[in-house]
């Protein structure tokens, strides 16, 4: 059996990063162009399904082309210890996480990511000596590529840390007596969600965040779509035509994440049948099939992370769908004062789980989000 090129599964690296290239463009450009390039400070954001983590990745294998180091974090509790841990040494072991030294800024009172070794290390360890540590390995010009996956759930401490080794190392380097060729580097590429990062800007201790390169993953063009569809069918062995790879584009609505599904689906559809050839009835059955693995993906965890009073807008809403809903409308169906509908219709924007669509209109902005809560609703 041939083997689907199509990867929808979460974070796998897809055959084409559509509609991407601006991005990796930059990072490397940043990599490339030596000390103070603004590519090497990055801030990736985008709905669940963007494709965030497979940035990352390709990222990572741009430095790594490159010959520079590169580590990779999920950001949670003890990041900055993991971070230490990955940057020290093979054989030695973390024993624990130090609370000092700790520097205090209004609000915050954050350890600089100190961490204790035992064995060879001992004592305490800051995330900037440990960066420093291991530039003086590397040859002269090269450093090291961190990337940081779901920022939005890292801790305020370890945000604040990670802002303080950046901003020393950066200053130490560039006091070294040699030419900005020779010097290393230290690259930072930040992913989260939109909304949950809004928060993080906001806060006065994390200005280097705000002077990122920062790049929202939108969806991808319907003409990127099926040049890709056709690309990606072609390598494969099998064939689609121009107009049936547009329909599959059109039904994938732009969004990474479908784009695959579908992909992988309809490729299935044909293969199962035996033909080299993707036809219009393989497109529907993978859109079928698509369709409900998105729903279970992205979908179900979206709603399952909405507050009751959300899911209670959201639901009126679903009633007009696929057309906008009229904000009174919805105050209607839920019976709550204008002020109510107000408050959760900013939130809902916020967290782009709805988009204005004209004067006193909203609609869903997850494609298919529509259809899974009225399959829920049928369902249940």
């Amino acid at each position: 059996m041939a083997t689907n090129p199509f990867k929808p599964t979460a974070g796998k690296m897809p055959p084409v990063l559509i509609g991407r290239q601006g991005i990796i463009d930059d990072f490397a450009e940043g990599i490339d162009n030596g000390a103070g390039a603004p590519g090497r400070l990055m801030l990736i954001t985008g709905q669940r399904g963007y494709g965030k983590t497979v940035m990352l990745t390709e990222l990572g294998r741009v430095a790594e082309s490159r010959r520079w180091g590169v580590i990779s974090e999920t950001a949670s509790e003890g990041l900055c210890g993991r971070l230490i841990e990955a940057l020290a040494d093979k054989g030695v072991r973390l024993r624990g996480l130090s609370l000092t030294p700790t520097i205090g800024v209004p609000g915050v009172t954050a350890s600089l990511g100190g961490a204790s070794f035992s064995a060879a290390e001992q004592g305490a360890l800051t995330l900037r000596d440990a960066i420093e540590a291991r530039l003086k390995k590397l040859p002269a010009g090269k450093g090291i590529a961190f990337t940081i996956d779901e920022a939005q759930a890292a801790s305020m401490e370890d945000m604040v840390a990670l802002a303080t080794a950046l901003q020393h190392v950066i200053r130490d380097e560039d006091m070294r007596n040699v030419s900005d060729a020779e010097k290393h580097g230290v690259a930072f590429v930040f992913a989260a969600l939109p909304s949950l990062m809004d928060e993080l800007l906001h806060e006065r201790v994390l200005t280097f965040l705000r002077r990122s390169v920062q790049r929202n993953l939108a969806d991808v063009s319907i003409p990127d779509v099926r040049l890709a569809y056709m690309e990606t069918v072609a390598d494969s062995g099998k064939s689609i035509t121009d107009d049936v790879a547009l329909e599959a584009a059109r039904l994938s609505d732009g969004y990474p994440y479908m784009i695959q599904l579908v992909g992988y689906y309809m490729w299935r559809s044909a293969e199962l049948r035996g033909s080299r050839l993707i036809e219009v009835e393989d497109v529907r059955r993978g859109v079928e099939d698509a369709t409900w693995a998105f729903g279970d993906a992205v979908c179900a965890p979206l709603i399952d992370g909405l507050t009751t009073a959300q899911r209670l807008f959201v639901d009126a809403m679903v009633r007009d769908y696929p057309e906008p809903a009229r904000t009174s409308d919805v105050e209607k169906r839920v019976r709550r004062s204008a002020s109510w509908v107000s408050k959760y219709r900013a939130s809902l924007i916020k967290e782009r789980v709805i988009e204005p669509a004209g004067y006193g209109r909203v609609r869903l902005a997850v494609p298919h989000l529509g259809d899974y809560l009225r399959n829920r609703t049928h369902a249940s």
